[in-house]
């Protein structure tokens, strides 16, 4: 008598490179390839998928190696496709100059890829694929934290940014179908959500409301389960006081402001077409930090065209003054396409490096400060697990942090034994600050 062998699952190894919202992404494919068994060994691998970022310089020679790298690793019959931002921004340049891909897909195709995959074959769709309750999406890195995209594209026309040109015009996806995709997340068990898009505060604008993140903070109140939420990306000139009130006030919401500023003086505002004058800007940065427990984040950008001396210098003193909780800095790097090429007043590449490690030092000043603040006081943190420092340290996260991106606090302390279960929230006490990270004891569970 013969007993049939169950055929050994294909397995898949995949790379998201990039953004929170190319994760995302990333996770609809997986969701789309749930035959596949997920393998952390590229060389095992019969498929691979790198889902690239094109954003920058830096991010686009990021994920040219990193797939060229998988090919040289890969074994024999297996499949290598790149998808996402940068296969799409260069399709023609890229399918004709690396061979050795065997698909290629850009930012419209991510819920046809098991189609793809099995046909072999290379597509490029008009459309920009937007997110919906329908994608069951495969959730990486946490068991009670996801992010929801809101919109793909994007309606401002930055001097320095590329995106509106393959990601397109805003489109918000509906209330209902966001609402739906928390609900049925909650079922799954998670409970912190991250929403994201490339402009979050002009969700909605599209379909013709101005209120579309109020809406939003309304409808997920609702939704029993949901513990805490935040909104990143919210852009200077689509983000109202009524706005950064409906957070504060919200039960749900976390006091998060996270707002990419890329730069402060009125010379450099008005260069980079963002939108909003330094006066009004500065305004409703000190309006969110004024809010109870806030934690305000951004991002500049240093050496952009036209920036004269006295343009860096009233950035540093403002960062210095202001204090900003986290940031980052990017060096500016031209992008095909933008206005910001065509300048002919470009800053040496020497003295953009120099700024960016200027503004980089102040900013992890402010940092130092801002967690010294914390020492001393008790709040809430996800308990993540054990850290990757020492078995006996557990890695917690703020409530009020976005995950991976705003740091990590040791937990050394639990003298009442108090029981952990990973993913639930506690109360802690910050003790000390260990280099960059806090140490924290038990409090109790909340």
């Amino acid at each position: 008598m013969k007993f049939s062998e169950e055929k050994p699952k294909k397995k898949l190894h995949m790379v998201s490179l990039g953004c929170t919202k190319n994760l995302v992404d990333s996770e609809v494919m997986l969701g789309k390839l749930k035959d596949y068994e997920l393998t952390d060994d590229e060389s095992e691998a019969d498929l691979i998928i790198v889902n690239t970022c094109g954003f920058i310089d830096s991010a686009k020679e990021e994920s040219i190696n990193t797939t060229l790298n998988l090919h040289n690793e890969r074994k024999k019959d297996s499949v290598l496709v790149m998808a996402g931002c940068l296969s799409e921004r260069y399709k023609d340049d890229l399918q004709k100059e690396l061979t050795e891909i065997d698909i290629f897909t850009g930012v419209g195709d991510y819920d046809k890829i098991d189609r793809l995959v099995h046909e072999k074959r290379s597509s490029f769709s008009n459309e920009v694929f937007l997110a919906s309750e329908e994608n069951d999406r495969v959730i990486t890195g946490s068991n009670y934290h996801a992010y929801v995209k809101l919109s793909e594209g994007c309606n401002q026309s930055c001097s320095f940014c590329a995106i509106p040109s393959f990601k397109g015009k805003l489109h918000s996806r509906t209330l209902e179908s966001l609402v739906k995709e928390v609900t049925n997340l909650v079922k799954k068990g998670y409970k912190d959500f991250s929403f994201v898009s490339q402009d979050s505060s002009s969700y909605l604008r599209d379909l013709g409301h101005n209120d579309g993140l109020e809406q939003l903070i309304d409808a997920v109140e609702k939704i029993d389960g949901v513990k805490t939420a935040r909104i990143l990306y919210l852009y200077p000139s689509t983000t109202t006081h009524n706005l950064i009130d409906k957070i504060a006030d919200s039960k749900v919401f976390v006091n998060y402001f996270d707002m990419p500023l890329q730069h402060i003086s009125q010379n450099m505002l008005k260069i980079m077409k963002r939108g909003k004058g330094a006066e009004k800007l500065i305004e409703l940065m000190n309006y969110m930090k004024s809010k109870p427990n806030s934690f305000v984040r951004t991002t500049f950008i240093a050496g952009h065209p036209g920036e004269s001396e006295e343009d860096f210098e009233e950035l540093c003193s403002f960062v210095e003054e202001f204090g900003f909780d986290r940031g980052n800095v990017f060096s500016y790097s031209d992008e095909e396409g933008t206005s910001a090429e065509t300048r002919d007043d470009k800053i040496e590449q020497e003295l953009i490096d120099e700024r960016a490690e200027i503004l980089g030092d102040i900013i992890s000043q402010t940092t130092i400060k801002s967690l010294e603040n914390d020492i001393g006081k008790s709040f809430e943190v996800y308990i993540d697990g054990e850290s990757e420092e020492h078995e006996y340290l557990l890695s917690a996260r703020k409530t009020l942090w976005a995950p991976q991106i705003d740091g990590e606090i040791y937990i050394n302390d639990n003298e009442d034994n108090i029981p952990i279960i990973f993913g639930e929230i506690y109360e802690v006490e910050a003790t000390q600050l260990a280099g960059d990270k806090l140490l924290a004891k038990i409090i109790r569970k909340v």
